[in-house]
């Protein structure tokens, strides 16, 4: 059994995301984006795909309510790296921080299964990660209870040595009820301060 670790949420934690970021290249207008955000492509709507729901089954089903946005609701699913435009801030440097600190190191992310199949070997920092439970694969979401006990169960941790980091709270509450202590992702700055509270990782020289 893993004594400590350290475990993260990915999007808004590691790395942005935003639809906005995909369909302001794709609408000029700003209401336009508004209402398309608010109304077709919502992040309500995309949560299906998080929770398992095939791209095959979605998108043919909203363009047909849709029709007249066909071409972007198949941007979606065709360029949705493009909703991840970089990490955030700092969030990367601490994961290699921990790593070279020799802390274990997993995640737990509402991703859709396909998305996470095309946006993963796009990014190495994962290489340096244990385990990752990917929501649309396993058809859990956080903060279903459960999705953290297979956590514990998979990454044969200690949930009273692990910390896990999530910027959305019932998430963060999701996993303190099952025993792991929870971080609310607010910025890097403020994480590497909870991490060497925590002894995770030494200060600064």
């Amino acid at each position: 059994m893993i004594p400590r670790c350290v475990i993260f949420d990915v999007g808004r934690v590691l790395f942005d995301w935003d639809l906005r970021h995909l369909f302001a290249k794709l609408i000029a207008d700003e209401r336009e984006l508004d209402w398309f955000v608010t109304n077709v492509v919502t992040p309500q709507w995309h949560f299906q795909h998080d929770a398992g729901r095939p791209l095959a089954a979605m998108v043919p089903e909203r363009k047909a309510e849709f029709p007249g946005h066909a071409a972007l609701i198949d941007a979606y699913a065709t360029r949705f790296n493009e909703t991840i435009p970089g990490p955030v801030p700092g969030s990367l440097e601490l994961v290699e921080r921990l790593d070279a600190a020799d802390v274990p190191l997993f995640a737990i992310t509402n991703f859709g299964h396909e998305f996470w199949e095309a946006f993963r070997p796009t990014q190495p920092v994962f290489d340096r990660f244990q385990d990752i439970i990917v929501s649309g694969t396993e058809k859990l979401m956080k903060p279903d209870p459960a999705i953290y006990a297979l956590a514990i169960e998979r990454f044969g941790i200690d949930p009273a040595g692990a910390l896990f980091v999530d910027d959305v709270a019932a998430n963060v509450a999701g996993a303190e009820s099952v025993g792991i202590a929870g971080h609310r992702f607010v910025d890097a700055a403020a994480l590497e301060r909870d991490l060497v509270a925590r002894a995770y990782l030494t200060g600064r020289a």
